[in-house]
C-alpha cells in the first residue's frame, strides 16, 4: 500500500474529500517523524511500535573492490509488530 492508496482508503471509509484525508495522513506522518527525530518511541496498540536505535561505527567492505571502509555511527528506526497485528496476520 502506498501513501496515495492509504489516503484514498481513508477518504472512502470516512466519507472525506481526498484533500481532507491527505491533510490527516500528512499531519500524522509529520508528527510521527518529529517524535522519532526527537528520539521518542511511538506505540500504537494493535499495530506495533517504532523506536530509534543507535548503531555504532564499524568496518565495512566495498563489495566491488574488497577495500575496507569505515562506516560511521548512525541512528536507525526500528519497527516491531505488536501482538495483535502478528495474531491477525497469522489467522487461518
Amino acid at each position: 500500500m502506498t501513501k496515495s492508496d492509504l489516503i484514498a482508503s481513508i477518504a472512502a471509509q470516512k466519507s472525506l474529500s481526498i484533500k481532507e484525508a491527505t491533510l490527516i495522513v500528512n499531519t500524522m506522518f509529520e508528527a510521527m517523524a518529529e517524535a522519532l527525530i526527537a528520539g521518542e518511541r511511538i506505540e500504537i496498540r494493535g499495530l506495533g511500535s517504532w523506536s530509534v536505535k543507535q548503531r555504532g561505527a564499524r568496518e565495512g567492505r566495498n563489495p566491488k573492490t574488497g577495500e575496507v571502509v569505515m562506516v560511521p555511527a548512525k541512528r536507525v528506526v526500528a519497527f516491531k509488530a505488536g501482538k495483535g497485528m502478528v495474531d491477525r496476520m497469522n489467522r487461518p
